[in-house]
């Protein structure tokens, strides 16, 4: 099983922002991606060659973004590295939420405890080896 997380320090850039003449500002956060996850990937880690699941967690404390624009520029991001094209991607949970409010977290890895020490808004990102492909829950 592929597990390899990491986190950066938000907020995301949408897609969208490469139509409203703000491509330079989109390129910029998939490279503030791209050298998050390389912080976090170590030697002994292979490029997945398999389908995957991407699970992305938002967690802000003022802007919102919809949670569908955030996910193509980090999937274009950690192509290459995490996996090797993002068709391999066929599984997806993208999820945000409010660093003020009220919920539970289980099973906290030190990678999402580090972002919450880190005081301010922030992406948690997990990739791992994809579900079943014959079942559908």
């Amino acid at each position: 099983m592929i597990r390899f997380e990491f986190i950066v320090d938000g907020p995301p850039v949408s897609q969208q922002a490469r139509n409203r003449g703000k491509g330079n500002r989109l390129q910029a956060w998939k490279n503030t991606v791209r050298q998050e996850a390389e912080k976090y990937w170590s030697s002994e880690q292979k490029t997945a060659t398999g389908l995957v699941m991407l699970q992305i967690t938002y967690f802000y404390d003022s802007d919102q973004i919809d949670v569908d624009n955030i996910v193509k520029p980090i999937q274009d991001a950690i192509k290459g590295l995490v996996y090797v094209d993002d068709n391999q991607v066929s599984d997806l949970l993208v999820r945000k939420r409010n660093l003020l409010g009220n919920f539970r977290i289980e099973n906290m890895t030190s990678t999402l405890a580090e972002g919450f020490t880190r005081g301010n808004e922030f992406l948690y990102i997990v990739v791992i080896d994809a579900p079943n492909q014959e079942v559908i829950i």
